[in-house]
């Protein structure tokens, strides 16, 4: 699912690849969390929080929905489990790195409060954009 939209839109780096391959060691492991959304069996959707760097921020990291199940509310009900379980954590706050051409994305982010910040401390050289939730 990720892949997909990564390949779609030409932004697909190594640090993608390094999450995705192990998502267990990279972000369970390290005390992050991994929702799938499910269509039935079928997976359909996914996010995940990721503890960052700095004590008590969490990035939002790898959220995709399939493309037939866009428009359906998926990314939002994601969106909310991020957010409660960054909440339940004491997370001060969320952060998280996009590209502009992910504009459904970033639409979905700032109507949940995201504030666009200076590109700073970014793990992908195709970020050129960073948010940022205070809790």
């Amino acid at each position: 699912m990720n892949v997909h939209w990564l390949d779609k839109y030409g932004l697909k780096e190594s640090h993608d690849m390094e999450v995705l391959n192990d998502p267990e060691g990279t972000i369970i492991d390290r005390g992050g969390f991994i929702w799938m959304a499910l269509d039935g069996d079928e997976p359909v959707g996914s996010a995940a929080i990721m503890k960052a760097h700095e004590e008590g921020v969490y990035e939002l990291a790898k959220m995709a929905v399939i493309p037939s199940q866009q428009g359906k509310g998926i990314s939002r009900e994601l969106m909310k489990k991020c957010i409660a379980m960054a909440k339940q954590l004491r997370a001060k706050k969320l952060i998280l790195f996009s590209n502009h051409q992910l504009e459904r994305a970033i639409g979905v982010y700032e109507k949940f409060g995201f504030r666009h910040v200076e590109v700073t401390d970014s793990p992908f050289t195709t970020a050129d954009v960073r948010m940022e939730l205070h809790l």
